[in-house]
């Protein structure tokens, strides 16, 4: 899509993000989340982000209809150059490329930035999360089984990495 915007999110744009993610957390085993982030919580994650870990909006025609983030893999010092990535789009504008111009965006972020690796943590039923990722060049590093519960079943995780 010629008329993609991706940029860096601002505090302006969090009740947009929330929005975004409400709608997967409600509807979707794309995230494991079970309960709506409130507009505190989400200022606070936005607030956890920055420099090394940027959170970005995609806009079509000035609204924005997506994000994504680089996060901190894990808290310890050693996992400081390995990132996680998230990339949600308006459930409406799914397979248009706007994910993979999300991601492709973070990538190249991520490889600025200094990271060594990323991370996806994909639930294994999100075909088009695993495509877009393989896409990109992640391979699947890891198949956890059964490790989260959502929607009265039980979910695998697939970890797919970049090495950057």
């Amino acid at each position: 899509m010629s008329d993609l915007k991706i940029r860096l999110a601002t505090f302006d744009d969090l009740l947009v993000i929330n929005d975004l993610y409400n709608y997967y957390v409600l509807h979707s085993t794309c995230t494991y989340q079970t309960e709506p982030s409130t507009p505190l919580e989400r200022a606070e994650w936005f607030a956890s982000h920055g420099g090394k870990h940027p959170v970005t909006a995609v806009e079509i025609d000035g609204q924005v209809v997506g994000w994504g983030a680089l996060s901190r893999f894990h808290s310890r010092c050693a996992y400081a150059n390995t990132v996680e990535d998230s990339v949600y789009v308006h459930h409406d504008l799914h397979r248009r490329g706007v994910g993979a111009a999300l991601l492709a965006d973070l990538v190249e972020r991520a490889r600025a930035i200094g990271h060594h690796t990323i991370i996806g943590l994909i639930d294994g039923s999100q075909a088009a999360s695993i495509a877009v990722h393989s896409k990109l060049g992640f391979h699947p590093c890891a198949h956890l089984k059964e490790v989260g519960c959502k929607f009265d079943r039980w979910l695998d995780v697939i970890y797919m990495q970049l090495l950057l």
